[in-house]
């Protein structure tokens, strides 16, 4: 049942891609070229203020860059293990492997002055504190029972249990101080 799931949610995901104004963080910005997990759009953050570690404050408003990973290539390379321990390790691990290919992103888009971090939603959250993300609780209690039921037919086809999703944040500037890297 699982994999007939994951081989229809292949046949969607482009459609949902196109239609979601997402864009695929790549090496080099290329489309051709090796992406990593990320895939973001511009949003307005609609949370409560939050003050993140380094000073940051992030107001209702500001304007982030949202991320999404693409599960549906995940859910594919995790096919192969039932292991839980090496699926966490193989998101941590090449999640870290994308986040210079971020810094690299923000740093080069054309609204990166307005930019001020960036923020993800998910229930798979450990591990995230070593990335540099901070760990929110979603506070509107409509809004985080509608991610948890959205997050479900992942956690369904991955075989995870349902936990509360978070909010994950990191500012911009934290983002690129450790993860940027130029273009040599």
């Amino acid at each position: 049942m699982r994999n007939y799931l994951l081989d229809v949610w292949n046949i969607i995901d482009p459609i949902y891609y196109t239609c979601s104004r997402l864009h695929s963080v790549s090496e080099n910005d290329q489309k051709n070229s090796n992406n990593t997990l990320f895939r973001v759009r511009l949003t307005n953050y609609l949370g409560n203020d939050v003050v993140l570690q380094d000073g940051t404050i992030i107001h209702k408003h500001d304007l982030l860059l949202k991320i999404h990973l693409h599960n549906v290539k995940i859910l594919n390379e995790l096919r192969k293990t039932d292991n839980q321990f090496k699926k966490a390790l193989y998101i941590y691990h090449e999640i870290k492997r994308g986040l210079p290919m971020l810094a690299n992103y923000i740093s080069l888009h054309e609204k990166s002055n307005e930019i001020k971090g960036i923020i993800g939603i998910t229930s798979l959250s450990q591990g995230a504190n070593k990335l540099g993300f901070e760990v929110f609780d979603i506070k509107n209690t409509y809004y985080r029972t509608y991610k948890k039921y959205a997050i479900s037919p992942m956690n369904f086809i991955a075989n995870t249990s349902i936990k509360a999703p978070v909010y994950l944040l990191m500012s911009k500037n934290k983002l690129i101080n450790t993860y940027h890297f130029s273009r040599i």
